[in-house]
Parts: structure tokens; sequence; C-alpha cells
């Protein structure tokens, strides 16, 4: 990853009378002479008008320590407290569960350098949905379906409220049946929602107070590892923990090298590490966004893998191995029992972990409504006006509506036994076909367009192992188990799922902008409106064909 040389601006530097009249999209035709190609401006507007900095009628309310939170506390949730033990339980070992975990902080680190030199040089709202439109302008409308498809079915939050549910459970002794475990859930995406939509500066300040709430929380419990490792390194159990693995050979023992459960292990810490390009999604209400993305995203990703490494160090160092692949997602909940005891051990700090669940919530809803406002700013979904609009509240209550409703189903649909692992597996595949579109994107605009400012530039060879790897894990789902579990679903649902979500994007957009037009005799055209709150919005038209 480098910093070019020049200043953090977008682009082609326009002058401020120009970024004033700039309108969420422009409806001006291109000229004969334009090159064909992802690199050629929109059919419906000169892009460089569309991707300079825009102001959300919000205001630019989120300073660097916002920032941060929106980028670490999205990484600091369920996946540094639950997803450790599930990467263990199926990988088998010691040894291949870090070498996943250490695999997976590379990938990210050349992910993250392509979110980073895309949002520089587009450094509005919207991340990938303002990236692919950019990069892929033909077919006209294809990229918007697909990114509108992909963030109304998978755009949910569902993960995090069920480790919250969870961990309240444990604190509490209640017994977890499904219902209750699926009501406590629902109950915290619907207040969340609720907080986010009436009250926007203090939700802000909620997510933020627990976001350092997370990183005290992670800090703690490296140093409580340290504690009983010199302290106390007798303990009961002790002979079954990885302190007692001497050899090497021990630390691969049991391993499965199957490439379907590395993939899928894979696609957990990837998830895990989703919340470092966070902040591409509201870059207009960012302030000084440039610069801010780049420092906050770096500083996020190292403090991400740092801790993500010493808390798997300091949960094996305490728990013996048999245990943690029996907790499942429990498994910082085994940690500090046994570290603490059974009173503050098993209910003061479970319930932080509970807590720090619920303000990853509160950043993924926060953003994910942000994006969900910009695909219906650009008329991608029903009731657009609405959706788009930040009244009465002056909040994103449409975008947040729309990320409620996939959220609450898929907690309330599917069975609790798996649905953690199935939510973790069935976001990831498809992130990664949007993960090979950008990265070949980035290199293909390198080539095309090098007029373009980069404030940031992402390293060529580290974009080209990004690519090589996603084709490598869009095949891997597919090869079967080494040990499949009985009476569990089929090992590759979740890449059909993936696959069927996106076949779906790709025929909704064959009916709706191809088929039906012809058949009505019609063409879709933009038009640009500015909403009673400021909210510049684009309305799509039926225009007559003329006989």
């Amino acid at each position: 990853m480098a910093t070019s040389q020049g200043e953090d601006s977008p682009l082609l530097g326009a002058n401020t009378e120009d970024r004033a009249s700039i309108s969420s999209s422009s409806v001006r035709k291109p000229s004969s002479e334009e090159e064909d190609g992802p690199s050629s401006p929109p059919d419906f507007g000169n892009v460089e008008d569309d991707v300079l900095p825009e102001e959300s009628v919000l205001g630019r309310n989120i300073d660097w320590k916002s920032a941060y939170i929106i980028a670490i506390s999205r990484v600091i949730g369920s996946g540094i407290f639950a997803v450790p033990g599930v990467i263990l339980t199926a990988v088998g070992s010691i040894g291949l569960s870090l070498s996943i975990w250490i695999l997976g902080a590379v990938v990210v680190a050349c992910g993250l350098a392509v979110s980073l030199e895309y949002g520089c040089m587009l450094p509005r709202s919207g991340g990938d949905k303002v990236y692919l439109e950019f990069t892929y302008p033909r077919p006209r409308f294809f990229a918007s379906t697909m990114i509108a498809v992909q963030a109304v079915l998978l755009g949910f939050t569902a993960s995090n409220c069920i480790i919250f549910s969870q961990y309240v459970h444990f604190v509490f002794d209640v017994e977890a049946r499904d219902l209750s475990k699926k009501a406590l859930a629902v109950g915290l995406l619907t207040v969340i929602t609720i907080i986010h939509g009436v009250w926007y500066r203090a939700g802000i300040r909620i997510q933020n107070f627990l976001g350092w709430i997370k990183v005290g929380l992670v800090v703690f419990m490296v140093f409580a590892a340290l504690y009983v490792v010199i302290v106390r390194p007798e303990q009961k159990d002790a002979e079954n923990t990885a302190l007692k693995i001497q050899s090497w050979e021990g630390l691969w023992e049991g391993s499965d090298w199957n490439l379907g459960t590395i993939a899928t292990s894979l696609f957990k810490v990837f998830y895990s590490y989703a919340g470092l390009s966070n902040l591409n999604n509201v870059m207009n209400e960012v302030k000084d966004p440039v610069r801010t993305l780049k420092s906050v995203s770096l500083t996020a990703l190292v403090t991400a893998c740092l801790l993500y490494l010493l808390a798997n160090l300091a949960y094996v160092a305490v728990v013996p191995i048999e245990e943690i692949k029996q907790s499942g997602q429990l498994v910082s909940a085994l940690f500090f029992e046994r570290t603490f005891g059974p009173n503050v051990g098993k209910r003061f700090l479970p319930l932080a972990v509970a807590l720090s669940a619920a303000g990853n919530v509160m950043v993924v809803t926060f953003s994910l409504a942000r994006l969900n406002q910009e695909i219906a700013r650009a008329g991608f979904l029903p009731f657009s006006r609405y959706l788009s609009s930040s009244k009465p509240f002056n909040a994103p209550m449409g975008g947040l509506i729309v990320h409620y409703i996939p959220s609450f189903l898929v907690i309330v649909l599917p069975p609790s036994s798996e649905v953690y692992s199935f939510i973790l597996e069935v976001e990831g595949y498809p992130g990664q076909v949007f993960a090979l579109a950008t990265s070949i994107g980035l290199i293909w605009l390198r080539y095309k367009r090098p007029d373009l400012k980069r404030p940031f530039k992402a390293s060529i060879p580290a974009v080209i192992f990004r690519i090589i790897l996603c084709f490598c894990l869009l095949a891997a789902p597919f090869f079967p188990p080494s040990h499949p579990k009985p009476g569990g679903l089929f090992y590759a649902t979740y890449a059909i799922v993936g696959v069927g979500i996106l076949v779906f994007g790709v025929l909704y957009w064959l009916v709706w902008t191809v088929i039906l037009p012809r058949l009505g005799h019609y063409r879709l055209e933009e038009k640009p409106d500015v909403l009673d709150d400021g909210t510049a919005i684009t309305v799509l038209t039926r225009v007559p064909d003329v006989e």
C-alpha cells in the first residue's frame, strides 16, 4: 500500500462553484466519441461530476474519533469474541486456526488497499455502490442493480444480535430456548433501529461509548491471559491446554486441510474484519473525508490485527482446547469464567461482551442504513422518494427500515443451532464476487484513466494476490469436507444461496431494464430532483419510444 504525493483531494480537483452545482447524478448524454469499456463515463452523465465530494443534508458530524469507532467497533464484535471458537472447531488445530487468521489479515489488508484507493478517489457515501457504478457503467444499471439486490437481501446485522442474545442468556443462567433467543435478538435490533432513526446524534454518542468499551475489554482480556500464564501457571485441566503443547507437530494435530473447510473459515475471518471499510459507506458525513479515511483505516487495520492475534493466543492459553471446540460462540465467556471464577467471570465480563455485540449492531446499522439510502437516492428501490428522505427526525429512517426487514427475517426464520455460521458464510460468498469486480476494476482504471487523482495508491501485487484468492475462495466451497456433519446443512448450501442471490440480481436487471422496456416500448431515463429536506435524488422515468 502506498500514498501518492498529491494533495488529499479526489479526481480532477473541480473548483468550489462546480462542487456546489453537483447533484446526485446528471442526465447529460455522452458524445459518440467516448470509448466503450468499464472506464467510460456512464451513459447518463459526466462521471467526474458524479463522484466529487458530496455533503449529506445531515451535515459532516463524524470527526476522527467517531470515524475510528465506526471502523473498529464493527470489527470488534462477535468476530473477536465468538468466531475464534467456531474456526478452531472447524479446522481442528491451533496451528491451522492461527494460520488462517494470519492469512485472512493479509488478504484483508490487500482488500483494504483497494477500498482506500477507491474511497480517496471517489469520496462519497455508498462504498462499493459508487465504485462499481464508476468502473462499470455498462451494461446500463447493471452494477447498480446488483449492489441494490446484495444490499437489500444480504445487508443484515443478525449475527451480532444473536451473539448478544446468547451471552445475555449465559450471564443470567436462563435456558436458551429458540423462541427466547430470537425474541431478545429482535428486541435489540428494534431498539437500535429506533435510536438511530429518531435520535441521530445520541446514536453516534452511544456507539462511540460502546466502541471504546470494546477496545478496553479486549486489552483487558489480553492482560488477564498474561496474568494466568505468569502468576497462576498451574490451573485445573491444564494438561488439556495449548500451554502443554511441546512440539511443532502438536500445534497441527487434528488439522482439517480440506479446501472447503479452509474457505468457510476464511469467510468467517473476512466477516470479522469487515468493519475496516465501514467508513466508506458514510463518507458524506465525515469531516475532511479523504485524510480521515486514510488515517482511520490504516490505524484500525493495525489495531484489529494486533487485537485478534492476541485474543486468539489468550483463548488457547487459558481454555482447554476441547472446551473451546465444544463452546461454539461462547469461547470468551469460558475464558472469563476460568480466569475470574463463576461470579465476576461468568456474570460481569460476559455481560460486557454482550454490550460489545450491541455496539457492533449499532455501527453496522448506522453505516448500512446510509448505503440503503444511497441506493434509494439513485432510484433503485420502490418508494425511493420516501426512503431517500431524512424526514421526520433528520435521520435516514427509510434506509433503517430497509435494513431492519432482512435482519428481522434472518434472525427469525433459520434454526438457531446453525444460524450463526450460516449467516457468516452466506454473507461472505457474494462479497467475494464484488471484491473480485472492484479489484479487477482498479487495475483497469489505472490503465484506462491515469488522469484520475489518487490520494492513495494500492500496491498492484497486493491487488493481483487478492484477485487470485477471490477465484480460489469462489471455487473452494464446492469441495466436499473431510468430516461432514451428520444431519447438518449441505456443505455448499451457503455458496448455492450466494450464487442464487447473484443470479436473481441478473434476472431482475434483465427483466426490469431490458425485457419490460422492449415489451412496453419505452426506455428508462434519469431525472434529477431535490426533496423538501434538501436531499438530491434521481427519479427513474419511463419515456415512450418515438415511432
